[in-house]
């Protein structure tokens, strides 16, 4: 379905010394990039807060007065979002991904919006979707009674709403406030368990690919290549079998099935590499 984002990237950090939080890397990319990663199917995606660099193109917004809170900092992201639906992230969520995305997009439904219940069973209004109208009907009642923005914590704004509530993933909604939960995140991400697919993500990320990788298929061709070739065709045969890969897509195939095809035939031709050498070695220990 259609809808914009909305990243708030402009607050103080203070429990950070006052860094600029969304430019601190996680996993080797900035906390900005990976929450604009999760939502890279935006229509239009607007990032409040100073202007940085970042991996894919965004519309910036400020908040008046600069540094005026997130009420502030929704309604000027507000004003540059035309979808029906907005997707509301803060900029320091390293582990937010698509699905959670979706599972907010999808969980909408007939209410006027859905955010992520975290594992504390706390709300998270900043890992939210909302239908638009509403948020923007709500501000409009907060400027009419305050007579400002400023200051404002976001839960006037979401209290009279009618949410729905999304059970978050596992650290899906896991933020950084501090230095220790950014050692934190940077642990989590090289974590033996996962720190391949977390690699992985990273570099598609930094190639600009979209690609599924089947690393198995990849890592056992390494290991064939490795052990029945040189070791140094390892990283090779790899390389070898992405570039064909990618010329069979240029002409038409789909990529997955050209990088399994691909892995497939160089994997057997390593095998029979080995098997040669092995029989040459049995012939030359029994003559």
């Amino acid at each position: 379905m259609d809808y914009d984002a909305i990243v708030l990237a402009g607050g103080a950090a203070r429990r950070l010394g006052g860094a600029d939080k969304p430019a601190l890397s996680v996993g080797g990319r900035t906390l900005l990039d990976r929450v604009l990663d999760a939502c890279a199917d935006a229509a239009t995606t607007v990032v409040v807060g100073g202007r940085r660099a970042t991996a894919r193109p965004v519309r910036w917004a400020r908040e008046e007065p600069p540094g005026g809170g997130p009420v502030a900092a929704l309604d000027a992201g507000l004003r540059q979002t035309t979808a029906e639906l907005v997707l509301v992230l803060s900029a320091d969520l390293p582990f937010l991904d698509r699905d959670t995305v979706r599972a907010l997009l999808d969980g909408v439904g007939a209410a006027e919006g859905a955010l992520l219940r975290d594992p504390d069973g706390k709300n998270q209004p900043l890992v939210a979707a909302y239908r638009a109208e509403p948020l923007r009907r709500e501000i409009a009642l907060l400027a009419t009674e305050h007579g400002r923005l400023t200051g404002l914590p976001l839960r006037v704004v979401t209290a009279e709403l009618d949410l729905t509530r999304i059970a978050a993933q596992p650290l899906a909604s896991f933020d950084c406030d501090t230095w220790e939960d950014l050692a934190a995140a940077r642990a989590r991400i090289r974590d033996h368990g996962t720190v391949l697919d977390q690699w992985i993500t990273a570099v598609k990320n930094e190639l600009g690919i979209d690609l599924t990788v089947d690393t198995k298929t990849l890592l056992d061709l390494a290991r064939d290549a490795a052990h029945g070739v040189a070791r140094p065709a390892a990283p090779l045969t790899t390389f070898l079998v992405g570039y064909a890969a990618a010329h069979a897509a240029a002409t038409g195939a789909d990529p997955a099935q050209a990088v399994a095809e691909a892995s497939r035939k160089a994997a057997d031709l390593a095998l029979r590499w080995a098997a040669e050498a092995d029989a040459d070695a049995e012939q030359n220990g029994s003559g």
